[in-house]
């Protein structure tokens, strides 16, 4: 029998439910420095972990908040992003930047 084929996106979720990838995915992600990227990121995260309706239940927030909170034009507030983190059992960690990292990122904003 031949296996059937899955999507990058199936591929994605799968990988995204092990913790140690879905925090490298998301440091990439905030590594990016696009608002946007990290907010697409939450969202496959979340997809990850038993999806939208799920995550929100878990996390005290109505789904229609999480949806509009990680839309391409969310502005989630920092208490709502430790709390969804928390939720799919992450966190968020600051680290101090290397000198090339920070070069990037002041080019990035000139």
């Amino acid at each position: 029998m031949a296996e059937e084929a899955t999507t990058y996106q199936e591929d994605l979720l799968e990988a995204l439910k092990n913790p140690q990838e879905a925090a490298a995915y998301l440091n990439a992600a905030i590594g990016d420095g696009d608002r946007a990227v990290f907010l697409l990121a939450l969202r496959n995260v979340t997809a990850a972990h038993g999806g939208m309706a799920a995550i929100a239940e878990k996390a005290d927030l109505s789904r229609e908040s999480l949806y509009r909170m990680l839309s391409k034009k969310g502005n989630p507030e920092i208490k709502t992003v430790f709390k969804l983190l928390h939720t799919m059992g992450l966190k968020l960690a600051v680290e101090p930047e290397t000198k090339g990292a920070r070069k990037r990122t002041a080019q990035k904003a000139a």
